[in-house]
């Protein structure tokens, strides 16, 4: 199975720009770059933070663009987005009983689990007793499957003071509900942090990778300070299979040379004897 991750895209209304940029700009890259050389994979789920302020604008611009994507689409709610706006324009995006943008897929022997961590009022991840129950009832009727979770927020500490202060609020008791199939949980892909960031919690695989208009600085400092940057967006191509999981990262804007490894068209090939091993 074939996934394409994005995450924060940070729209806003048409015209307008954030940080001197214009998110559709990017996204418009990405979405070609997907169509042309992605459109067999089976799903596209963009981990939240859709738009920057939330206003209904900024979702209608998005949509226009997302309309253009070839392949299927689950979208997740971050901290900037607004639940009330975004349900009344992407009518076709799963909510749960209470009104969370929470849903899954079951692909044959796996089961994707998207979750809403948005909370009105505050930049930290959230997840109310509400959506622990619906979570939990979902791990439990996963049978057999394998597991596969989406979520705005990380849930654990990545090192970065700022990005800490503002991650799950409920990461004991998320861990509690997780444990039982935590053997059978394959990776939680995440957003939110705007880093390429791999490793595993808990003894669960999980990831997140560059957003789509600006970065956040790698900084392990303890400062307070939200350090911003251009570094270049990028978005993920995951292989699912039986026994392996392999995620790739695509730095989609890059525009440096490629060339021929084996008959490069720099001089120093000429002054230096090829060698057998590169």
């Amino acid at each position: 199975m074939k996934l394409i991750h994005i995450t924060d895209t940070h729209f806003v209304p048409k015209g307008q720009t954030l940080y001197g940029r214009d998110p559709a700009v990017a996204l418009g890259r990405c979405v070609e770059d997907i169509n042309r050389t992605h459109s067999d994979a089976d799903l596209c789920v963009i981990t939240g933070d859709l738009t920057h302020w939330g206003e209904r604008e900024a979702f209608e611009h998005l949509s226009e663009h997302l309309d253009k994507l070839q392949i299927p689409l689950r979208l997740l709610l971050g901290n900037h987005d607004d639940r009330k706006t975004f349900r009344s324009i992407f009518h076709a995006q799963r909510a749960d009983e209470n009104g969370f943008i929470q849903s899954v897929d079951d692909f044959a022997k796996k089961r994707f689990i998207y979750l809403d961590t948005n909370q009105a009022g505050t930049d930290v991840g959230w997840l109310c007793d509400k959506r622990m129950q619906w979570l939990e009832l979902q791990l439990r009727s996963s049978a057999d499957r394998d597991i596969y979770m989406f979520m705005h927020h990380p849930p654990c500490e990545i090192g970065i003071k700022v990005l800490d202060q503002i991650a799950l609020a409920q990461k004991g008791a998320f861990a509690e509900i997780l444990e039982p199939y935590r053997n059978q949980i394959r990776h939680i892909f995440f957003g939110h942090v705007h880093r390429p960031i791999a490793g595993s919690w808990r003894g669960i695989p999980i990831s997140s990778l560059r957003a789509i208009n600006h970065q956040v600085r790698l900084d392990f400092t303890e400062s307070d300070i939200f350090y911003g940057n251009f570094e270049p967006p990028a978005y993920g191509i995951v292989f699912l299979g039986d026994d392996s999981i392999i995620v790739h990262t695509h730095d989609f804007m890059d525009e440096s040379v490629v060339f021929d490894m084996e008959n490069p068209p720099f001089e120093d090939w000429a002054v230096n004897p090829p060698r057998s091993s590169r």
